[in-house]
Order: C-alpha cells, then sequence, then structure tokens
C-alpha cells in the first residue's frame, strides 16, 4: 500500500515537472520559409493576379549558381590583366583565396 502511494505522489509530480517544463527552442527556418518571408515582403503593395504572378515567379526562381574554382580562375585572371610579377602575385593569392560568393 505504501508503495502505491508513494507511485501515485512521485507520478503526479513528473506530471506537473514536465508541464512546467520550458519550450523547446524554435526550429530554424527552411531555404523555402526563408525565400517565402522574402518573396512576401518584396511583394507588399501588389494585389490580385499582379502579386499572384510575382510571388509564382519569386518562389520558383533558382539561386545563383556557386562559383566554381575554375570560374573564379577566369575571374581573377581577368581583374589582374595588368599586373605583373609580385603584384600579380599577391592579388592572385587573394583573389582565389576570398570567400565563394
Amino acid at each position: 500500500m505504501k508503495q502505491l502511494i508513494a507511485l501515485c505522489i512521485a507520478a503526479a509530480f513528473a506530471g506537473t515537472a514536465f508541464a512546467a517544463a520550458p519550450e523547446a527552442a524554435p526550429v530554424a527556418k527552411t531555404a523555402q520559409q526563408s525565400k517565402m518571408t522574402t518573396c512576401n515582403a518584396d511583394a507588399a503593395g501588389k494585389k490580385g493576379d499582379e502579386r499572384k504572378a510575382y510571388m509564382k515567379e519569386c518562389l520558383s526562381a533558382k539561386p545563383a549558381p556557386a562559383m566554381t574554382q575554375q570560374n573564379k580562375m577566369k575571374s581573377c585572371n581577368a581583374d589582374a590583366k595588368d599586373m605583373k610579377g609580385d603584384p600579380r602575385k599577391a592579388f592572385m593569392k587573394q583573389c582565389l583565396s576570398a570567400p565563394k560568393k
């Protein structure tokens, strides 16, 4: 009998402790949710078919492709076309090590 009472008391405290637990951290937005937020903000002021068409175009737009190392090399080479020697070498090193855009 004492075990049953102890078990009931423990269950009651466990239930209140669970109910009083803080909420879980908010879940990060997915890429689609972020895109929706951005498109929605950009569509402010548009109404009806104009808004519908804009949202369809905005949400279906593909992100710009990431710059490949080969494209980065072409871009840096074009920017350094008038440089020679050590200044060119330093510029190319800095340009190629810069984060991809």
